[in-house]
């Protein structure tokens, strides 16, 4: 589909008949044809398969070039081999909202928690959670009925209208 999406742009077809053409969303013809001005057809042709990773020093550098330099989005993709539009400008809300710690890779799984055995609840606390869960069902519940309730009366209501 992409291969064919360059094909119809290289013909002289716009966007939105090439989104039609192919029946994909408009959003997505548009991202294929930057990554195919800005990296290439070669590139275009392998996104969509694993998603590759950057090092932190690429992410950093293609952001500051963005960022300091001025760079275009298209160009700034071409210069790193960025394949994706969308993880550049994730990378670049990050940087201006945390800095270049936020672009650091983050560790993977679950956080170690304490290595303390959870404490031993006791017979009355035990009974408040289960009162307080009682209390959250019943809650639930009443706001069930009384949305039901006033859904039929309206249904009543546009049927006696």
């Amino acid at each position: 589909m992409r291969l064919r999406a360059v094909e119809l742009y290289e013909q002289g077809c716009g966007r939105d008949k090439i989104a039609s053409l192919l029946g994909m969303s408009l959003g997505t013809v548009r991202e294929w044809l930057a990554v195919y001005r800005s990296v290439g057809i070669e590139v275009l042709a392998m996104t969509g398969g694993k998603h590759a990773t950057y090092s932190f020093e690429t992410k950093l550098a293609a952001v500051r070039a963005v960022v300091d330099e001025g760079m275009t989005k298209p160009a700034v993709m071409a210069r790193f081999g960025i394949t994706s539009t969308t993880s550049l400008k994730t990378w670049l809300r990050a940087y201006r909202e945390g800095g270049p710690d936020a672009l650091r890779p983050k560790p993977k799984g679950r956080h170690k928690g304490t290595s303390s055995p959870p404490k031993k609840t006791t017979r009355e606390q035990e009974l408040e959670r289960r009162i307080r869960k009682l209390d959250a069902e019943n809650a639930y519940l009443k706001k069930s009925i009384a949305l039901k309730a006033e859904k039929r009366s309206r249904t009543a209501i546009r049927r006696s209208s």
